[in-house]
């Protein structure tokens, strides 16, 4: 989309504190240590940084760069990478202690906005820069950024790439804002060396003014071998489009999420299975109010409930954590919030600018943003005895 510039009783008291730190199973990690030089406790809720849920928070790690990261892709609790403004892309295989620049050069050359990033390890990734025309370009890397090669270039004046997703290391799709009145979906069964478009046959008309929102690369999101999922924003009401057999046919549903304003809708889904999943959104624009800014599925997308005590904000991105079957995150410009009940009911953990959050198979959680900010999920202080 041509836009961003830029409740239950458990939660009283300690024992609820005890609650979300065991559902978050993050490792221990004494307040102030750190892991080294670049490690800080600044941004977390154990530091008095405005949080409510206490004893776990992010650790924000300097990168050194003043890029606004909406890209993020978790491989595990030592390897990130990062992508975002100026054809940025770092990447951390030691935890965040130090960041490597693999920034694309003709990227950062021609000043790319690389809004999304997918990995599959610690050398193998496909970044995804937005844009009208050929500004929208896939590019991909097998040796840890030493080198990218250009994979995709959008040759139609008329698509804008937001989002890409993979089901596995060989399949993987992206989407564009629509096309001819639908919304156009990129294919790869190669790994990203290769894309096509697919037919928009089994795509539904979009609305009036409907398109996707590349604020954190989750506008597009998959789970298992052939579910993916699309989320739109703009027209009269926000909706969830999905698709089981890798895109070529897809059915949509509604969401709970107002929409009717360009700035509106669901910025980001989340799926812990091929039925459970998570809506995000609201309106982008600062101090502009946000009710009902987030829902849940447990039916594949075919109907949403919004979520009976919503983030207080606009939110920008989500992910489930491994550990903790109804636990997850949402991130956005004015704080993070956290779930343990599947999305029903949501609770401030940290009043620190993000734009989208990913977690890792292992427990590793990471969020990045503006100026450069990327923090890891963690321990930061000794919780209080229930």
């Amino acid at each position: 989309m041509r836009l961003l510039g830029a409740g239950r009783g458990a939660w009283a008291g300690a024992c609820a504190v005890a609650l979300v730190v065991g559902a978050l199973g993050v490792p221990a990690v004494a307040a102030g240590a750190g892991e080294g030089p670049g490690d800080s406790a600044a941004g977390a809720v154990g530091s008095g940084a405005g949080g409510v849920v206490r004893g776990v928070g992010w650790a924000v790690k300097e990168t050194g760069k003043d890029s606004r990261f909406r890209g993020l892709a978790a491989v595990s609790r030592s390897t990130a990478w990062v992508a975002g403004s100026k054809g940025t892309v770092l990447r951390t295989v030691d935890g965040g202690r130090s960041w490597r620049d693999v920034s694309p050069p003709g990227a950062v050359a021609e000043g790319l906005e690389l809004r999304d990033i997918e990995a599959f390890d610690a050398r193998r990734a496909v970044a995804l820069s937005i844009g009208e025309g050929e500004a929208s370009r896939v590019l991909r890397t097998d040796d840890g950024g030493a080198t990218w090669s250009e994979a995709f270039r959008n040759p139609d004046p008329r698509a804008f790439y937001d989002c890409l997703t993979f089901f596995d290391s060989r399949h993987g799709l992206a989407m564009s804002d629509p096309v001819d009145g639908k919304f156009r979906i990129l294919s790869t069964d190669d790994g990203g060396r290769s894309w096509e478009v697919l037919p928009a046959s089994g795509m539904p008309d979009a609305l009036p003014g409907e398109a996707g929102f590349a604020a954190s690369g989750q506008c597009l999101v998959s789970a298992g071998s052939r579910d993916v999922w699309l989320a739109t924003g703009g027209g009269a009401v926000s909706r969830v489009l999905h698709s089981g057999d890798r895109g070529r046919t897809w059915k949509v549903a509604e969401s709970v999420i107002p929409a009717g304003d360009p700035a509106r809708g669901v910025f980001a889904l989340a799926f812990r299975d091929r039925t459970t999943g998570l809506a995000v959104g609201g309106d982008y624009r600062a101090g502009q109010a946000s009710p009902r800014a987030a829902a849940v599925s447990s039916d594949a997308g075919r109907t949403w409930r919004p979520a009976a005590t919503p983030p207080p904000g606009y939110r920008s991105g989500a992910a489930w954590h491994p550990y903790g079957r109804g636990v997850a995150l949402a991130v956005g410009p004015t704080g993070t919030d956290v779930t343990v009940d599947g999305g029903r009911t949501w609770r401030a953990l940290d009043a620190g600018s993000f734009d989208t959050v990913d977690c890792a198979g292992d427990g590793g959680c990471w969020a990045a943003g503006e100026k450069g900010r990327v923090g890891r999920l963690e321990r930061l202080e000794k919780p209080e005895r229930s």
